[in-house]
């Protein structure tokens, strides 16, 4: 005996189990497993997204209360990642990130202890950052540049001190105040102050 149409089985059509085809059961099966694999998909989903949003929610409180301390000075906010990643992105909006990203690669450099890739490096960084037209060059005066090249000869941790801080006062006293009164940065704060006045409410 045959089903009365094809995907009979989800229909209920079918007459009588045991004189149905190997085949429309075989069909059955099929599809009860794809539903039930549809069925469940969903759920899972959610709970994966929810998930993942708690984390990122918790993360989002974390970086925004950590915010209200970035104003307290310049070296918390390097001390902060996520200050250094806030504050790069502010930087980007500029068009002056370079200066962070050398300040980076100078105190990774700093961390450097075999003497062959610390001559390497010293070499890259100059290349990138700080002979005339480099390709991400900081604005440094001429006299430091000369005396960062100089080093390179006998390169040590120490031969980019003076470029580094040349750069970090740079963005201390000029990018840094800008990217306080940003409004990227004031709505962190809000953010950060209403959560801590909502706590102490329910208090």
């Amino acid at each position: 005996m045959s089903c009365w149409m094809p995907g009979c089985s989800a229909l209920g059509v079918c007459w009588g189990l045991a004189a149905l085809p190997i085949t429309c059961l075989e069909r059955a099966k099929d599809l009860k497993t794809r539903l039930g694999v549809l069925l469940h998909k969903p759920e899972l989903g959610h709970r994966i997204r929810t998930s993942s949003k708690l984390q990122l929610g918790s993360r989002h409180r974390d970086s925004s209360r950590e915010a209200l301390e970035w104003r307290e000075s310049f070296d918390q906010l390097l001390k902060s990642k996520s200050g250094v990643m806030a504050f790069h992105t502010f930087l980007k909006t500029e068009f002056s990130e370079e200066n962070l990203d050398f300040w980076l690669a100078c105190e990774d450099f700093k961390k450097t202890r075999s003497k062959t890739k610390l001559a390497s490096k010293a070499n890259r960084i100059f290349e990138e950052f700080v002979q005339n037209e480099a390709p991400r060059e900081v604005n440094i005066d001429h006299e430091t540049r000369e005396i960062t090249r100089k080093n390179l000869s006998g390169a040590t941790s120490a031969c980019f001190n003076e470029a580094q801080a040349k750069t970090r006062t740079l963005m201390e006293k000029d990018s840094y105040p800008r990217f306080l009164k940003s409004a990227s940065y004031q709505d962190m704060t809000k953010q950060a102050t209403s959560r801590g006045i909502s706590k102490r409410s329910h208090t």
